[in-house]
This record gives C-alpha cells, sequence and structure tokens, in this order.
C-alpha cells in the first residue's frame, strides 16, 4: 500500500521537501513528513482517526441526560453511577497500559483493535437487557475509548514534523472538547426520537463502519519500536500492574456505591470492599517499587513520581479541575429534568454555558500558558473560580431562576476549563525529559480517574440522602415507590400530593443534589491551598514556552 500513496501530491508546504537532493542537511530531512500518505488520502486518514477522537468524547457526556431513561427502563436507580463510572473507570484503568502497547506492537493494528474494543462496548450497551450488561459494555467502551486516544496522538506524533506537529496535536482535543459539548444534545435527541435511547450507542458502530475503510486501507502501519519477538514483546507489558489497579478501582467504586444505599456503610460487605482496596493499593505499590512481574522500565507508574512534591501538586490540580467540570455535567440535567419537568434534549442543551466555556478556556488556557511560559497564576485563576462557582451551585434551590443556575455553572465551567488542562505542560516543566511521556500519561490517569471516583461519590451521597429523608417524609412509600420519585417515573404521584408536601419533596431531592458540589468546593479550596507550593519550585511555575520550531507550517 505505501507504494501506491507516493505518487500522490504533498501538502501544501512539503513541496521544497519533496524535491531535496540526496545530500540536503540532515536538519532539512527532519523536516519531511513521515508518512507516505499525502493530498486527499492523508486529509481522509485524518478525518478517519478524529472520528475516534469525536466518539470518546460524546460518549463522555451522552449519558448526562439519557441516564434517567436508562435506570427507569431496567428499574435500578441504585446503579445511577455505574453509567458515568464504569466508562471513566475503564479509561482510566487502561490508559497507562495502552501507552505500553503502542510502544511494543504495530501502531496500526493496535489502533483497529482499539476501535473494535469500543464498537463492542458500544453494542454490548446498546442491545444490554439489564443494568449489569450496561455497565460492562460501558467499562470495556471506555478502555476503548482511551486506546483510541492514544492511538491517534501516537499516530501524529509519528506521521508529522516538527513544524506541523503542533497544529495536528491540538486538533483531537479540540475535537474531543465539541464532543462532549454536543453529547448531551446528542443523548437528548435520540431519547426523544423514534429511534430512542440505544441509538446514542448504535451511532458509534454506524461511524465505525463509515471509516472502517480508511482506517484498514489508507492508515499507515507502523512496527514496533523493537524488534523482539511477540512473545518477550507480550512480556514486556505490565499485565500484573494493569489487573491490580484495575482491582482497586473496581472494589473502591462498588464500595462508593454500594455504601448508605444496598448496604450499610458499617456493613461486613462495605467495610470488606474498602479493606480490599487497601490491601490491593499495598500491592500495586510493592509490584511497582520492586518491579514485580514487570521491567523497571515498563511499569505503569514509577513511583519515584510520587517523591516529586511539584509533579504530586500538578497531579491532584489535575484531578480538581476533572472533577469540577464533570459533576455538573451529571447534575445538571438532572436538576432541570426534576425541577423544571425538562425533556432529556431540553436538558441537554441547558448544559451549553458551561461546557462551552469548559472547552473555550482550555484552548485559551494553553494558549496563554504557552505564550507567557507560567502556569501558577492559571492555577490560581481557576481554582478561585471554581470554589466560587461551586459555592454558587451549592445554594441553588428550587426558586433559583434558569439565568441563574446558567450565570453559576458558566463561572464553574470557566474555572475547570482555566487549568484542566495545563497540568499537561506544567508536569513537563518539572520531570525529567526521558520521562516526560510516562509524565504526561500520569497527568492523563488523573484526569481519567478523578471524575469516575468523584462522580461515584457524588451519586452515592445523593441516592442515599434522597431515599432517607424521602421515606421520612413519606413514611407510608415503599422503596419501589421512593426510587421512582427520584428518577422522575412518579411524577403523576408527586403532582397528587399536596402543595406543601410536594414542595417539601422537591426541597429534599434539590437539597441533596446540591451536596454534590461540596467535592466541587473542596476541588477549588484545595487548588487554592496546595498551588502556593508551586512557588517553592522555580522550574514547576513554568511551561514549555513556543518556540519557532514548535509553530506549526502554514
Amino acid at each position: 500500500m505505501a507504494t501506491q500513496f507516493q505518487t500522490l501530491d504533498p501538502p501544501p508546504g512539503d513541496s521544497a521537501a519533496s524535491t531535496l537532493p540526496a545530500d540536503s542537511s540532515s536538519e532539512d530531512e527532519r523536516q519531511k513528513p513521515l508518512r507516505d500518505v499525502h493530498g486527499v488520502a492523508w486529509f481522509l486518514v485524518i478525518c478517519s482517526v478524529l472520528s475516534s477522537t469525536f466518539l470518546f468524547g460524546l460518549d463522555t457526556t451522552i449519558v448526562a441526560v439519557v441516564q434517567p431513561t436508562i435506570v427507569t427502563e431496567f428499574d435500578a436507580l441504585q446503579d445511577l453511577p455505574w453509567l458515568f463510572t464504569a466508562f471513566m473507570l475503564g479509561a482510566a484503568a487502561t490508559n497507562l497500559f495502552w501507552g505500553q502497547v503502542y510502544s511494543n506492537f504495530n501502531t496500526k493494528w493496535t489502533y483497529i483493535g482499539c476501535i473494535c474494543l469500543f464498537e463492542v462496548g458500544s453494542a454490548i450497551s446498546g442491545v444490554a437487557p439489564n443494568m449489569s450488561a450496561m455497565i460492562v459494555g460501558r467499562a470495556v467502551c471506555g478502555a476503548g475509548g482511551a486506546g483510541m486516544y492514544t492511538g491517534v496522538m501516537t499516530f501524529l506524533s509519528m506521521l508529522t514534523t516538527e513544524q506541523e506537529r503542533s497544529l495536528y496535536l491540538g486538533v483531537p482535543g479540540l475535537t474531543w472538547g465539541i464532543a462532549t459539548v454536543l453529547g448531551p444534545i446528542f443523548g437528548g435527541a435520540f431519547t426523544e426520537s423514534s429511534v430512542g435511547w440505544r441509538f446514542a450507542f448504535y451511532f458509534n458502530l454506524l461511524v465505525g463502519a463509515l471509516f472502517a475503510p480508511i482506517t484498514i486501507f489508507l492508515i499507515p502501519s507502523r512496527g514496533p519500536r523493537s524488534g523482539a519477538m511477540l512473545v518477550k514483546r507480550t512480556e514486556r507489558l505490565d499485565w500484573a500492574g494493569l489487573v491490580l489497579i484495575t482491582g482497586i478501582f473496581v472494589a473502591l467504586l462498588m464500595a462508593i456505591s454500594f455504601g448508605g444505599l444496598t448496604y450499610l456503610w458499617n456493613s461486613g460487605q462495605i467495610i470488606a470492599l474498602f479493606v480490599l482496596a487497601g490491601v490491593l493499593v499495598i500491592v500495586y505499590w510493592t509490584q511497582q517499587t520492586f518491579c514485580l512481574g514487570t521491567a523497571r522500565d515498563a511499569r505503569t507508574i514509577p513511583f519515584e513520581f510520587l517523591r516529586n512534591a511539584p509533579l504530586m501538586i500538578i497531579f491532584f490540580n489535575e484531578t480538581f479541575a476533572s472533577t469540577a467540570g464533570f459533576i455538573p455535567v451529571s447534575f445538571v440535567p438532572l436538576f432541570f429534568q426534576f425541577v423544571r419537568g425538562d425533556s432529556a434534549l431540553q436538558s441537554g442543551v441547558r448544559l451549553l454555558p458551561l461546557v462551552c466555556l469548559l472547552v473555550a478556556m482550555i484552548l485559551l488556557a494553553g494558549y496563554v500558558a504557552s505564550k507567557t511560559g507560567k502556569t501558577t497564576p492559571i492555577f490560581f485563576f481557576g481554582g478561585a473560580l471554581v470554589l466560587a462557582g461551586g459555592a454558587m451551585m451549592y445554594t441553588v434551590d428550587a426558586n433559583a431562576s434558569d439565568a441563574q443556575v446558567y450565570a453559576y455553572t458558566a463561572i464553574l465551567g470557566t474555572g475547570a476549563g482555566v487549568y484542566f488542562n495545563v497540568p499537561f505542560s506544567a508536569a513537563q516543566a518539572c520531570t525529567d525529559p526521558d520521562l516526560i511521556p510516562v509524565a504526561v500519561g500520569f497527568i492523563s490517569f488523573a484526569q481519567l480517574a478523578s471524575p469516575a471516583i468523584s462522580i461515584a461519590i457524588a451519586n452515592s451521597v445523593f441516592l442515599s440522602q434522597s431515599t432517607q429523608n424521602i421515606a421520612s417524609l413519606l413514611p407510608s412509600a415503599d422503596e419501589t415507590l421512593i426510587y421512582g420519585i427520584i428518577s422522575g417515573v412518579e411524577k403523576s404521584y408527586v403532582d397528587s400530593l399536596d402543595a406543601p408536601t410536594r414542595d417539601a419533596l422537591i426541597d429534599i431531592i434539590v437539597g441533596a443534589m446540591g451536596n454534590a458540589y461540596v467535592l466541587v468546593i473542596a476541588a477549588g479550596a484545595l487548588t487554592l491551598i496546595l498551588s502556593p507550593v508551586l512557588l517553592f519550585f522555580p522550574n514547576a511555575q513554568r511551561a514549555p514556552p513556543t518556540t519557532q520550531k514548535d509553530k506549526p507550517a502554514v
């Protein structure tokens, strides 16, 4: 296939490179595109790989407005947190592992394998007969999505010149951001249309099938960096680390999700899950520290990072920004659906002030950081806005106007977006150059893992407090009726209540939602507390400024 594309016209700006004599300087050689796909074929390849990034971003937020419909159909309100958490769990647990896979195996076929994994997860979610199958499908989707995104970044790094690279590597993030904006709208539109909510997952299959020919026949194939045998390359992967880190997440999230709802917090089941998570953390630390079952340079997380104070502060700042960005994505639609009686599509549109500003600030903050080389002021500014926005959302009650909610979520989205991606560049400034790729993966892990845990905590608190307080208000209501009230199925029952009781019921639900923003308030406050420590580490206050050679070719 390689020779087929060599006759195609080169992209704009590369014509000079294509006519260089054989004795050109090494610097000029480095500016040649590291690919044999050009012109229209290269454009189609870019569209193909960006489609997978788009689907990954879409699935991150598409369940925000679909979740009430799904938990109602499956009569599984207690499993509400898992629709989002399972997806992020799959992505976070495998994110670091995928980097190792791409380093040791053919990039193209690894990428195609990740697409297949994502599509299998989508198919499982689409045909799921119950909530358990849905959760499995979402987890598989998350794992495949993380692999797709890693593959896209790997491809663009391998197939572009230094001049092109900064331009191309910025596009996947922009695509992901646009997809997260459209996710709730797509989800709401599918739910209200004749195709139903399941098409929110079937949609992934259609897009995957559309771009499959391009992915299979046009994307260049790149072999592994190592010429070792397949068995040797497989052995280099940190399988033990993958199993342990997945076990930690599963045990911890099960304890958080089931505690106070399915089982009492002091029950043997919940205590056992927390103990298991703690034991697995110790085993994982031991395995990574002493390189048990893995090579030192193949560990999922180099534990010397834990002794790097500025890097750990940057890591935690990423967890705070991600928490602040995703909690309102889950709870703002619920607020409008319950209090205002919005449809799924209407509640998705209500998220636009939050998500649009979050994405816009990600782009603006990245530009400012690259131009000024300063990141610490960005952390301060973002943390202050997150603290303010979280505190405002905590005060929202059933009488709050739409304008208030829009304004508060806009402030929150601005704050989270300001430092949502800045830690990626900040981490490079306080890390050994040889470990920069690993450090970037470490920060990416924080970005994916933190919302999985924070959403699980927020949903657990919301459901636990709602059920307990509704049971006190309506002593004759059984568990099924209470779950129906919270999910919105029993709207006719709520409307039949006398005005004082109905108002008290709405206050209970909205108050329980408000408690989710305690985590956002804590995230903003901790950002402001930890960020001053970076002032004692000059390197950690700088982002790699844009140099002439990093500027994209035009």
